[in-house]
């Protein structure tokens, strides 16, 4: 005999998949603190970069751009293919040992709209239906307005990992996929993937969440700089010094930032400061032998000043360390060996 599901029965059982799995959507934080995240982004339907903006409440269209490796010429109206994942990159708020986005995005409700449909469809399953009503107060799921303003609070985290700073990515997980390969295309471990999101492979599932720690890109940037830390993971750029500089990490650079002017039209300030090292600007190098010098960029302040260092590096050949006491005499007991037997060879041909 089949089964006979009625539209309420199969209402809860959608809404009871998507609480088994809203311990999988929150990041756990040890440590009070802000910062900027990552996470994945696939919509159904071809979308384009100004809805995506409007969607996840970002100021401008180069966050999305940068976050993704692509060029600043990208239009605000290109498309992208349904189901392609894009990041999206946003602020994120540690608190009560839970990360999650430091308010925002911020939902206007639609006519029909319900707080499932909200979860589930228009963010593509990045939160729980429960979750959005935890943060906004509401007490009956089923009561929301036409209108109303809704803080999605998607996951994140802010901690370092292993005493390393890194960046947080909230990576969807594809049909197929296991921890192992997540871990290889990201350059983190199995064991820290574990770690971090209490998962298995056995209870690893499509379109779940995970938190993978994303490796960044060695600075100059100091301590007193507006945008310290300046955390850039590879492959990605981003746009920083009141929109005056782009640094970006790739980790075939050495995973060395390297930071040059934006050409782009400054942000609260009149024009670009000059971003030199004497007569080097920033991003130029000199070479003497294998040594380079090159003008790094170390940060801004709020008077309209870009701070510059000079970053030392070498390209000279390493030297192998000489060999320990028994390696040598075991050489040299060879030499004396192979000496002999030539000299016995000499005597007996004479």
């Amino acid at each position: 005999m089949g089964f006979h599901f009625t539209p309420l029965l199969l209402t809860l059982l959608l809404f009871s998949t998507l609480h088994s799995r809203s311990s999988s959507q929150t990041f756990k934080c040890s440590t009070p603190s802000t910062c900027h995240s990552l996470i994945d982004y696939i919509s159904p339907n071809a979308t384009t970069f100004s809805h995506i903006k409007t969607l996840f409440s970002v100021k401008n269209i180069r966050s999305i751009l940068a976050a993704n490796n692509l060029p600043l010429s990208m239009l605000p109206n290109s498309t992208i293919p349904a189901n392609q994942p894009i990041k999206i990159s946003f602020p994120c708020m540690c608190i009560n040992n839970t990360g999650h986005s430091n308010k925002q995005p911020i939902y206007t409700v639609q006519k029909d709209d319900g707080l499932f449909h909200i979860a589930a469809e228009v963010f593509s399953g990045l939160v729980t239906y429960q979750e959005i009503a935890a943060v906004n107060n509401i007490t009956d799921v089923n009561l929301i307005k036409v209108g109303q303003k809704l803080w999605i609070p998607l996951p994140c985290n802010c901690d370092d990992v292993d005493g390393v700073k890194v960046v947080h990515y909230g990576h969807v997980v594809q049909p197929g996929s296991s921890l192992e390969l997540i871990a290889q295309e990201y350059g983190t471990s199995k064991d820290t993937l574990v770690k971090l999101n209490g998962v298995n492979d056995s209870s690893l599932l499509a379109g779940q969440v995970l938190d993978v720690p994303l490796q960044v890109c060695n600075s100059s940037v100091r301590s007193d700089s507006v945008d310290y830390p300046l955390l850039v993971p590879n492959n990605t750029y981003l746009i920083t010094a009141n929109n005056c500089v782009k640094c970006k990490c790739d980790a075939a650079n050495n995973w060395t930032l390297q930071c040059e002017a934006s050409g782009i039209k400054p942000f609260n300030w009149s024009t670009c400061p000059a971003m030199q090292c004497g007569l080097l600007s920033i991003n130029n190098s000199t070479t003497s032998g294998c040594n380079i010098t090159t003008c790094a960029y170390a940060g801004f302040s709020k008077n309209q000043s870009i701070f510059t260092t000079l970053a030392t590096g070498s390209t000279c050949p390493v030297t192998a360390a000489p060999g320990n006491y028994a390696s040598r005499t075991g050489l040299s007991w060879n030499y004396l060996f192979i000496s002999l037997h030539l000299i016995l060879l000499l005597v007996y041909l004479l």
